[in-house]
């Protein structure tokens, strides 16, 4: 019968062995004190859930029915150092727990840069930040390097132990931007602009994904990352300059509609203008920037201010708003005092 178990449980323990996982064996830093982040919390939460785990077999099996050696206390209600043993030791964890996580949040903070390159290894002073505009599209990654004036689909690659900041917006959907390796995901908002800050520590080839299910095309929205030695990538640079197309508000709002499984793409010039356009979402000729209209909101006392023009145009058409309501810049709809 053991054997039969064996048997049965070995190819299943072979399919898991060839398992990498790759949170575990991370190859950034950030991600790094990620993984101890975890390791160190599941420590600190199995202190106290073997131990229950272990003496819940143990009263089962000391005071079951058949045992007649255990003695019978009916009237037994209360011991005062069972009940500072159960107390105290969950106690200690969660304040383990909570200093770990307070310290961790500020530390690993996805909009402070990098403090480190590594364990001991601080960020020379002339070391500089490699910037990445990154944009969500349905369903496919664009990066744009403004500082090289150039672009990808999905590819992404960076010299290893070099800052790397990314401002990081969206299409028309949320989605999610997470490398494992590099480090951990940050949402993607159309209209806003959030921010990753991380480091490559080896090269070689590893995956990026959406992390948030965002349609049909959800499961091919992955890319490759490649993390390079500074003269390699130096010359992959040359190589999307020599090779690449152009970027530009046309060109991207046909890149942006809907494709599946949308092979690498690369561009030698781009429109320095085109990632603020995506995030303000005014990248069509004559529509409204968001800027724009929240400026003209907060400047006209909350009173709706969108043109036709712009993306938004119907939703806070003045036609549209009864006299009696007001829309403040967070296009929140509230009556005024005394209706």
């Amino acid at each position: 019968m053991r054997l039969a178990r064996i048997a049965v449980v070995a190819p299943w323990l072979t399919l898991l062995s060839g398992c990498n996982v790759v949170l575990l064996h991370p190859s950034g830093d950030v991600a790094v004190q990620q993984r101890d982040l975890i390791i160190a919390s599941t420590v600190l939460m199995l202190l106290i859930i073997i131990p229950v785990m272990a003496m819940t077999v143990l009263f089962a099996w000391r005071y079951r029915a058949s045992n007649k050696d255990t003695p019978y206390e009916p009237d037994w209600h209360h011991s005062t150092g069972l009940e500072v043993a159960i107390w105290s030791a969950p106690l200690a964890i969660i304040v383990a727990l909570g200093a770990l996580t307070w310290i961790s949040t500020h530390v690993l903070d996805p909009y402070r840069p990098v403090a480190r390159l590594g364990p001991q290894k601080a960020v020379p002073p002339d070391a500089k930040t490699l910037e990445v505009d990154v944009v969500a599209l349905n369903w496919k990654w664009l990066f744009i390097y403004p500082s090289l004036g150039v672009a990808t689909v999905n590819e992404l690659a960076a010299p290893v132990n070099t800052p790397i900041a990314f401002k990081i917006t969206s299409s028309t959907m949320m989605n999610s931007f997470f490398i494992p390796a590099v480090a951990g995901q940050i949402y993607a908002m159309p209209g806003m602009q959030t921010q990753l800050h991380a480091v490559i520590n080896r090269t070689g080839r590893f995956t990026g994904f959406s992390a948030n299910y965002s349609g049909e095309g959800f499961s091919d929205m992955n890319f490759n990352v490649y993390g390079m030695t500074k003269a390699g990538f130096a010359n992959w640079v040359q190589s999307v300059k020599a090779g690449g197309g152009t970027l530009t508000r046309p060109s991207y709002t046909k890149l942006a509609e809907p494709s599946d499984a949308e092979p690498v793409r690369r561009y030698a010039k781009i429109d320095p203008t085109l990632f603020g356009a995506i995030v303000n979402q005014c990248v069509a000729p004559g529509e409204l920037c968001v800027s724009q209209m929240m400026r003209m909101d907060a400047q006209s006392g909350g009173q709706p201010q969108a043109s036709p023009k712009s993306p938004l145009s119907g939703i806070l058409s003045p036609r549209m708003v009864p006299p009696h309501i007001g829309l403040s810049s967070s296009s929140t709809a509230s009556p005024r005092k005394g209706d």
